[in-house]
């Protein structure tokens, strides 16, 4: 098992930037693809970003390409989520997510983190 807790959210004004993290405990973190998705109101999970366990290969939404980065931290067992240039659009519960294999598949993740509010005012 491996257990997820972001924070770092909060409210931001447009153009502003944030950084989510995301603290691993259980199974061996630096094992696991980690990947950052996000839920708006009344709209699917969506994927945001990840990568591989060694941080080699990195997927990105076109959505937040150039605007978004992922690292880790295999020895503090974090990953975290750099977000620039923020839009209202980005507004959403962001989740962290832990997966054998890096993907952009919701169903590709094995273990979800609750949940951080990210919102951004115009």
């Amino acid at each position: 098992q491996v257990q997820l807790v972001e924070y770092g959210g909060g409210l931001v004004q447009a153009g502003d930037s944030l950084r989510l993290s995301c603290l691993t405990s259980g199974r061996t973190f630096s094992f696991y693809a980690m990947g950052w998705f996000r839920q708006a109101p009344g709209k699917d999970r969506e994927f945001v970003i990840a990568t591989s366990w060694s941080g080699d290969t990195t997927y990105y939404a076109d959505s937040v390409k150039g605007r978004f980065t992922i690292s880790r931290d295999n020895v503090k067992n974090m990953v975290y989520l750099q977000m620039n240039s923020l839009k209202p659009e980005d507004t959403a519960v962001y989740y962290c997510a832990a997966a054998e294999r890096v993907t952009t598949r919701v169903s590709g993740f094995d273990y979800w983190g609750q949940g951080t509010q990210v919102t951004v005012s115009s």
